[in-house]
Protein backbone atom coordinates (compact mmCIF):
# COMPACT_ATOMS: atom_id res chain seq x y z
CA UNK A 1 0.00 0.00 0.00
CA UNK A 2 1.68 3.38 -1.00
CA UNK A 3 0.71 6.74 -0.31
CA UNK A 4 2.21 10.50 -2.05
CA UNK A 5 2.11 13.55 0.18
CA UNK A 6 1.36 15.97 -2.48
CA UNK A 7 -0.26 18.41 -0.84
CA UNK A 8 0.52 21.10 2.11
CA UNK A 9 -1.91 20.60 5.12
CA UNK A 10 -4.08 23.80 3.43
CA UNK A 11 -4.26 21.61 0.22
CA UNK A 12 -1.69 23.62 -1.87
CA UNK A 13 0.24 21.85 -3.74
CA UNK A 14 3.74 21.09 -2.84
CA UNK A 15 6.62 22.24 -5.19
CA UNK A 16 9.11 19.15 -5.20
CA UNK A 17 8.77 15.35 -5.66
CA UNK A 18 6.26 14.06 -2.72
CA UNK A 19 7.00 12.09 -0.07
CA UNK A 20 6.23 8.45 -0.47
CA UNK A 21 4.85 5.84 2.18
CA UNK A 22 4.16 2.46 1.43
CA UNK A 23 3.00 -0.22 4.22
CA UNK A 24 3.92 -3.49 3.85
CA UNK A 25 2.85 -6.89 5.96
CA UNK A 26 5.39 -8.87 8.04
CA UNK A 27 4.59 -11.20 10.77
CA UNK A 28 5.76 -8.90 13.81
CA UNK A 29 3.85 -6.08 12.67
CA UNK A 30 4.05 -3.42 9.44
CA UNK A 31 6.68 -2.16 7.84
CA UNK A 32 6.51 1.36 7.15
CA UNK A 33 9.32 2.61 4.24
CA UNK A 34 9.26 6.22 3.78
CA UNK A 35 11.24 7.74 0.53
CA UNK A 36 11.64 11.36 0.74
CA UNK A 37 13.92 14.78 -0.54
CA UNK A 38 16.25 15.74 2.27
CA UNK A 39 16.19 19.34 3.08
CA UNK A 40 18.77 18.97 5.68
CA UNK A 41 16.49 21.77 7.65
CA UNK A 42 16.89 21.95 10.37
CA UNK A 43 19.77 20.79 11.13
CA UNK A 44 19.86 17.05 12.84
CA UNK A 45 18.37 16.94 16.10
CA UNK A 46 20.88 16.61 19.25
CA UNK A 47 19.59 13.30 20.47
CA UNK A 48 22.13 10.26 19.34
CA UNK A 49 21.07 8.44 16.24
CA UNK A 50 18.95 5.65 16.43
CA UNK A 51 16.95 6.87 19.97
CA UNK A 52 13.27 8.50 20.36
CA UNK A 53 13.60 12.07 20.06
CA UNK A 54 11.06 13.86 22.30
CA UNK A 55 10.39 17.12 19.99
CA UNK A 56 10.62 15.58 16.53
CA UNK A 57 8.22 17.32 15.08
CA UNK A 58 10.46 20.34 15.43
CA UNK A 59 12.89 18.73 13.11
CA UNK A 60 12.23 17.47 9.15
CA UNK A 61 10.18 14.57 10.16
CA UNK A 62 7.47 12.15 8.04
CA UNK A 63 4.85 10.91 10.39
CA UNK A 64 1.99 8.48 10.13
CA UNK A 65 -1.71 8.14 12.72
CA UNK A 66 -2.92 5.17 12.59
CA UNK A 67 -6.53 6.02 14.46
CA UNK A 68 -9.50 4.13 16.14
CA UNK A 69 -12.14 6.59 15.08
CA UNK A 70 -14.70 5.78 17.28
CA UNK A 71 -12.81 5.58 20.56
CA UNK A 72 -10.26 8.63 19.49
CA UNK A 73 -7.10 6.62 19.93
CA UNK A 74 -4.27 6.20 17.76
CA UNK A 75 -0.75 5.34 16.90
CA UNK A 76 1.77 8.38 15.56
CA UNK A 77 5.28 7.55 14.50
CA UNK A 78 7.45 10.09 13.45
CA UNK A 79 11.20 9.36 11.48
CA UNK A 80 13.89 11.69 10.45
CA UNK A 81 16.42 11.19 8.03
CA UNK A 82 19.33 11.11 10.81
CA UNK A 83 17.43 7.87 12.31
CA UNK A 84 15.96 9.50 14.59
CA UNK A 85 12.38 8.32 15.82
CA UNK A 86 9.46 9.19 18.03
CA UNK A 87 6.44 6.72 19.00
CA UNK A 88 3.65 8.24 20.36
CA UNK A 89 0.23 6.78 22.12
CA UNK A 90 -2.53 8.63 22.23
CA UNK A 91 -6.40 9.19 23.42
CA UNK A 92 -8.57 11.33 22.36
CA UNK A 93 -6.82 14.31 20.77
CA UNK A 94 -3.69 15.16 21.54
CA UNK A 95 -3.64 13.22 25.03
CA UNK A 96 -0.27 11.75 24.63
CA UNK A 97 -0.07 8.44 27.32
CA UNK A 98 2.49 6.56 26.27
CA UNK A 99 5.76 8.31 24.34
CA UNK A 100 9.16 7.30 23.16
CA UNK A 101 8.80 3.66 22.90
CA UNK A 102 11.13 1.50 20.94
CA UNK A 103 11.31 1.24 17.20
CA UNK A 104 13.35 -1.20 15.01
CA UNK A 105 14.44 1.66 12.48
CA UNK A 106 16.58 2.29 9.82
CA UNK A 107 17.58 5.49 7.35
CA UNK A 108 19.85 6.93 5.02
CA UNK A 109 20.61 9.82 3.33
CA UNK A 110 21.94 9.77 -0.44
CA UNK A 111 22.52 13.64 -1.80
CA UNK A 112 18.84 14.87 -2.04
CA UNK A 113 16.60 12.45 -0.60
CA UNK A 114 16.12 10.00 2.39
CA UNK A 115 14.99 6.88 2.68
CA UNK A 116 13.58 5.08 6.18
CA UNK A 117 12.35 2.03 7.20
CA UNK A 118 10.22 1.25 10.58
CA UNK A 119 8.58 -2.19 11.78
CA UNK A 120 5.78 -1.02 13.66
CA UNK A 121 5.50 -3.91 16.33
CA UNK A 122 1.42 -4.81 16.13
CA UNK A 123 1.34 -3.98 19.95
CA UNK A 124 1.36 -0.40 19.42
CA UNK A 125 -1.88 -0.67 17.04
CA UNK A 126 -5.00 0.59 18.82
CA UNK A 127 -7.85 -2.40 18.57
CA UNK A 128 -9.88 -1.70 15.78
CA UNK A 129 -7.73 1.01 13.26
CA UNK A 130 -10.15 2.52 10.49
CA UNK A 131 -8.63 5.93 10.04
CA UNK A 132 -5.32 7.09 8.59
CA UNK A 133 -3.03 10.35 8.20
CA UNK A 134 -0.01 10.90 7.33
CA UNK A 135 2.36 14.23 7.19
CA UNK A 136 5.78 15.60 6.66
CA UNK A 137 7.59 18.32 8.04
CA UNK A 138 10.76 20.50 7.20
CA UNK A 139 12.33 23.96 6.93
CA UNK A 140 13.35 26.68 9.85
CA UNK A 141 11.80 29.79 10.28
CA UNK A 142 8.96 31.46 7.86
CA UNK A 143 10.35 28.76 5.49
CA UNK A 144 8.50 25.91 7.81
CA UNK A 145 6.92 23.88 5.59
CA UNK A 146 3.76 21.41 6.79
CA UNK A 147 2.67 18.46 4.61
CA UNK A 148 -0.57 16.39 4.39
CA UNK A 149 -1.36 13.29 3.08
CA UNK A 150 -5.20 13.94 3.44
CA UNK A 151 -5.45 18.22 3.78
CA UNK A 152 -7.68 20.13 5.45
CA UNK A 153 -9.94 21.37 2.30
CA UNK A 154 -9.21 24.90 0.94
CA UNK A 155 -12.86 26.23 1.31
CA UNK A 156 -12.39 25.42 5.04
CA UNK A 157 -9.35 27.06 6.10
CA UNK A 158 -10.50 29.54 8.11
CA UNK A 159 -8.35 33.32 8.03
CA UNK A 160 -5.44 32.66 10.55
CA UNK A 161 -5.61 29.25 10.78
CA UNK A 162 -2.12 27.03 11.55
CA UNK A 163 -1.48 23.36 10.80
CA UNK A 164 -2.64 20.98 13.35
CA UNK A 165 -2.08 17.34 12.16
CA UNK A 166 -4.51 16.28 15.09
CA UNK A 167 -7.34 17.39 13.30
CA UNK A 168 -8.91 13.61 13.05
CA UNK A 169 -11.77 14.65 10.70
CA UNK A 170 -9.75 14.88 8.04
CA UNK A 171 -8.08 11.64 8.42
CA UNK A 172 -9.52 8.95 5.60
CA UNK A 173 -10.69 5.68 5.80
CA UNK A 174 -7.70 2.94 6.45
CA UNK A 175 -8.49 -0.72 6.45
CA UNK A 176 -5.84 -3.21 7.06
CA UNK A 177 -8.16 -6.11 5.09
CA UNK A 178 -6.32 -4.72 2.01
CA UNK A 179 -3.12 -5.53 3.21
CA UNK A 180 -3.45 -8.73 5.44
CA UNK A 181 -6.68 -10.24 3.57
CA UNK A 182 -10.50 -10.77 4.87
CA UNK A 183 -9.94 -13.28 7.14
CA UNK A 184 -7.00 -11.46 8.79
CA UNK A 185 -7.77 -10.47 12.45
CA UNK A 186 -5.45 -7.32 14.62
CA UNK A 187 -3.64 -9.34 17.53
CA UNK A 188 -4.86 -7.38 20.42
CA UNK A 189 -2.33 -5.31 21.81
CA UNK A 190 -1.65 -5.54 26.32
CA UNK A 191 -0.54 -1.84 25.59
CA UNK A 192 -4.11 -0.70 24.85
CA UNK A 193 -5.80 -3.29 27.66
CA UNK A 194 -4.85 -0.90 30.03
Amino acid sequence: MEFKIEHEWNSSPVSHDPVTICLKPVPEGLQMDVTAPFFNDPAAPPGPPGNPFHGLWDYEVVEAFFLNHDKEQYLEVELGPHRHHLVLLLTQRRHIWKECLPLSFEASIKEVTWRGSALLPWEYFPPSVDRFNAYAIHGSGSQRTYESLYPVPEKEIQVGQRPDFHRLEYFKPFNFHMLMGEEWKQPESNLWKM
